[in-house]
């Protein structure tokens, strides 16, 4: 922990960033990836191939925030390129969103996993909360960085780190909650809950979950 309050101390404030200077934001954030990379914060980063920071627009209008890096994210070291994040394409396809609509990142910065018990799968396992804890000044950051009109939370760990409270997903999703600084943030399942369900129970879930995802857009490019 020494080790991330040294780091976060020599990191430039992303608050002290002018909001109207894009360039100076895409530097600062750069800065900040380059920073998370060292970062050693928990026992994660021992078994990860690497930091995967956030990727999109400075300036995007929504935040899209999942809980960690899966197996082919950590490999390619970019979020949602897998079977959970081919899904959050087609949804995005669908809803006729550009990819410039959206930043996408995860709570936690590196995948967390255990041998599969056959075979050399890594399986995917919740991160503690303290991992994600540890985590938490960096998805702050690209927060303050990208400064979205508004945020995702894709499950309940990124729900939890955005709220800053424990979150029933289920019970709350489809609605804007407010953060302690007044960002709004719609609550709502990570795509890999999807995958998850029984063939005869996706579409019906896919279409639940369309509909949360239709209406975060219509919020945040309201204005725009």
């Amino acid at each position: 922990m020494a080790r991330q309050a040294l780091l976060l101390e020599r990191a430039p404030d992303p608050q002290a960033v002018p909001a109207a200077d894009a360039a100076q934001r895409a530097h600062a954030w750069e800065e900040q990836r380059d920073l998370a990379h060292r970062c050693r914060a928990c026992p994660l980063f021992a078994h990860a191939t690497q930091t995967v920071w956030g990727e999109g627009p400075i300036d995007a209008p929504l935040m899209l925030v999942g809980e960690q890096p899966g197996d082919q994210e950590d490999l390619q070291g970019r979020p949602f390129v897998g079977p959970a994040g081919r899904l959050l394409d087609r949804a995005l396809a669908e809803l006729g969103w550009d990819r410039s609509v959206a930043y996408v990142t995860n709570a936690v910065k590196h995948f967390k996993w255990v041998p599969a018990p056959r075979g050399k799968r890594r399986m995917h396992k919740t991160p503690a909360q303290r991992e994600a804890d540890a985590c938490e000044p960096w998805l702050e950051r690209e927060i303050a960085l990208v400064r979205p009109q508004a945020l995702v939370a894709l499950g309940a760990t990124a729900s939890r780190q955005l709220l800053k409270r424990p979150v029933a997903v289920l019970r709350e999703r489809g609605r804007w909650i407010e953060r302690p600084d007044g960002l709004p943030v719609l609550v709502t399942l990570h795509p890999s809950a999807l995958l998850r369900l029984r063939d005869d129970e996706q579409e019906v879930a896919y279409a639940a979950w369309l509909d949360d995802l239709r209406l975060a857009g219509r919020h945040a490019t309201a204005g725009r």
